[in-house]
């Protein structure tokens, strides 16, 4: 198959947005168990170094390995590799599916490209389910602290090839290597030995390819995807009798010239009757991985996706773990059921909200109004709202607005006393898109004003600390939720309504929550939630006087 184009597609992950309650129950199990997993497997890998002792070959090499961030490529680029490693990054339980790849960055067999060309794909490979390898393998030494303009240099002269052809051969003796030590091992990390693939990009791209030739029974790969690959005809020998499949992708503007490499490889097996599919794209340049250039070659992963799944790699072999991703995609059918129809969920508690009687005369009723943090807080603690007028209106995942949509149906037709409004951290998370905190604010004093209007007191919760968002990293949220703290202060004093300051009682030295009271740093544990029911309970009292 020969691909030109592509269409942009991004799965976001999201809070579940279920409950007990529902037809389709949403496991937050699992999906707390995913959020953990993607704390852990990007914070402790474990490192395996691929020989016990000087790798063979090399063992007269004395430089030692480095790391810095490289200003033009802005990310992370090791150099001076003479011991080469595999850092795992496993697929989580709930979803993994037995494959295994291993990931060869690129970088002219002189540095490596560890994120666009490593732990990127490593992420977008686990979320498929696929146990990760990321392997570096011997580099050329570098004679200088900043091996990618020595690089771009040496490229530039005539005598480049003599450079590297003595490492190169190296190079795929440690990709053979990764494969067969994977396979050894395979029961260890959950993984199929019959399910082993290398991905490699330009000269990580010659690493993987070169395993799909001249292999062993114990380090042939089960399949290969060379990206950008730089492969020769002098490394193609003849193509094997039982040849992998071979997933290939380039752009035919690629300064490097290397097109005709992945032609050349996909002519070969085609020509062979292996399976392959080939994806050159009319503009992406060398080196493209997983940039954004707004271009079809944004979307190769998801055409990498397509293949492993046609080729069943992605099909779990534990049957616990289909039943797992079958109710995931319920759960995802269901939102976006939500999405089209019933956007703000009114009837997640349409049924609740019908069969409760008026409040008794002497009846202070107090809904709670908010997202995950109330949507938990009844089933973390129970016994703060039995036996007590308190109803628990939360819905996980929910932004200001929805909650503004639901309003009336959730609060002001329960005919509370008071409502307890807490909200904003979903808005900062960009749940439903970039949201500007004067929109969140907006929404919140919407919801006061409407209970005003309707003869219900108002407490406004401040938001809760979080220095970090597991669903949305790199966002940076502590700022935003003290700017969002301040406005919405500001407005209670003015208007004379409670603002409960949850976040002054709850937060660390460094402005986020706890361990202590927090498993994710956003979504309070028991400690956390008996943190705050004295704190409500003294807010709702305070309330009821004025």
């Amino acid at each position: 198959m020969i691909c030109t184009t592509g269409v942009i597609t991004n799965f976001d992950c999201f809070e579940s947005i279920y409950s007990q309650k529902n037809p389709i129950m949403t496991n937050k199990i699992i999906f707390a168990l995913l959020l953990l997993f993607q704390l852990n497997a990007f914070g402790q890998q474990k490192v395996i170094d691929l020989f016990p002792g000087a790798a063979p070959g090399s063992e007269s090499w004395t430089y030692h390995e480095k790391e810095y961030i490289n200003n033009d490529w802005k990310q992370s680029v090791v150099y001076n590799v003479s011991h080469p490693s595999l850092t795992v990054y496993p697929a989580d339980p709930a979803i993994a599916t037995g494959t295994a790849m291993i990931v060869c960055p690129g970088g002219g067999f002189f540095v490596l490209k560890m994120k666009e060309e490593g732990t990127d794909v490593a992420k977008w490979l686990n979320q498929k389910g696929i146990t990760v390898f990321i392997l570096k393998y011997r580099l050329g030494q570098s004679q200088t602290d900043d091996p990618v303009r020595e690089l771009n240099a040496n490229m530039q002269k005539p005598d480049f090839v003599d450079k590297i052809k003595d490492v190169v051969p190296l190079c795929i003796a440690d990709g053979k290597e990764a494969i067969k030590y994977v396979r050894l091992h395979a029961g260890d990390y959950g993984i199929a030995p019959n399910r082993i693939g290398i991905i490699g990009f330009s000269a990580g791209g010659t690493v993987a390819a070169s395993s799909a030739f001249n292999y062993t029974p114990e380090n042939r790969p089960d399949f290969v995807a060379p990206i950008y690959a730089f492969m020769p005809e002098n490394l193609q020998p003849a193509v094997p009798a039982d040849a992998p499949p071979l997933f290939i992708t380039a752009a035919s503007d690629d300064q490097l010239g290397l097109v005709p490499h992945s032609i050349s490889l996909f002519s070969k097996w085609n020509l062979a009757k292996h399976y392959t599919e080939i994806h050159i794209y009319e503009k992406g340049g060398h080196g493209f991985g997983t940039h954004k250039q707004n271009i079809p070659t944004d979307t190769w992963m998801d055409r990498l996706g397509d293949w492993l799944g046609a080729e069943g790699f992605l099909k779990p072999i534990d049957p616990k773990v289909v039943a797992n991703l079958d109710q995931m995609d319920k759960n995802t059918r269901y939102a976006d059921y939500l999405l089209r129809k019933d956007w703000a969920n009114i009837k997640r508690y349409s049924a609740a909200d019908s069969t409760l009687a008026a409040p008794l005369p002497d009846e202070k009723r107090v809904v709670f109004m908010g997202n995950s943090i109330t949507d938990g807080w009844i089933n973390a603690d129970p016994s703060f709202f039995n036996g007590k007028p308190y109803y628990d209106r939360g819905i996980s995942g929910q932004t200001t607005g929805q909650m503004l949509v639901r309003f009336r149906e959730d609060v002001i037709n329960l005919k509370p006393t008071v409502v307890v409004i807490l909200a904003g951290i979903n808005d900062i998370a960009q749940n439903n898109g970039p949201t500007k905190l004067e929109d969140t604010f907006g929404n919140i004093a919407s919801m006061a004003e409407l209970a005003q209007a309707n003869h219900i007191k108002v407490v406004i919760s401040s938001v809760l600390p979080a220095i970090e968002i597991p669903w949305r990293k790199g966002l940076n949220p502590g700022p935003k939720v003290a700017r969002l703290n301040a406005m919405l202060k500001a407005y209670c004093e003015k208007n004379n309504l409670v603002y409960l300051d949850y976040f002054t009682a709850m937060a660390d030295d460094k402005k986020g929550l706890p361990l202590a009271l927090s498993g994710d740093g956003v979504h309070p544990n028991l400690a956390g939630y008996k943190m705050m029911e004295p704190l409500a309970e003294k807010a709702i009292e305070e309330a009821l006087k004025r």
